[in-house]
């Protein structure tokens, strides 16, 4: 089994946005040689996560975090934790720190409309995130 990894950083420039990682993964992907395998795709960040939506429309990525703040809004009287990040730790437990795809023919096996994205919930900074290859 041929396993390559690689930690490749990005510089968030708002406090909530989300990022189209996906050609950096391919990228990663295509370096490795796999042909059939899977990637993991892993925040090291317990206030940005990764997730899998549509790459096409840029709409839908505003609509995704207007919904996510509505959902948990920044600003919260009950919240206890007294470092105001409140709201980007509960985002990433929704959506998650990670996200598994699969490599068929040395590509990302991905929907003609899908991308993946590191969501930033409490920039701008710089993160890192993790692409394992495995096939």
């Amino acid at each position: 089994m041929n396993i390559v990894q690689e930690t490749i950083e990005l510089h968030s420039s708002k406090r909530c946005q989300m990022t189209n990682i996906t050609a950096h993964i391919a990228d990663v992907v295509k370096r490795s040689g796999v042909e059939n395998g899977d990637c993991i795709v892993f925040c090291k960040h317990s206030s940005g996560a990764i997730t899998i939506t549509e790459c096409a429309d840029p709409q839908v990525l505003h609509d995704v975090l207007m919904t996510l703040d509505e959902l948990v809004p920044h600003e919260r009287s009950a919240y206890m934790h007294k470092e105001h990040d409140s709201d980007a730790h509960v985002k990433c437990c929704l959506v998650g720190c990670s996200e598994q795809l699969l490599i068929q023919g040395g590509k990302l096996v991905l929907g003609t409309w899908q991308g993946v994205y590191f969501c930033e919930f409490n920039g701008p900074r710089m993160r890192q995130y993790v692409v394992h290859v495995r096939g």
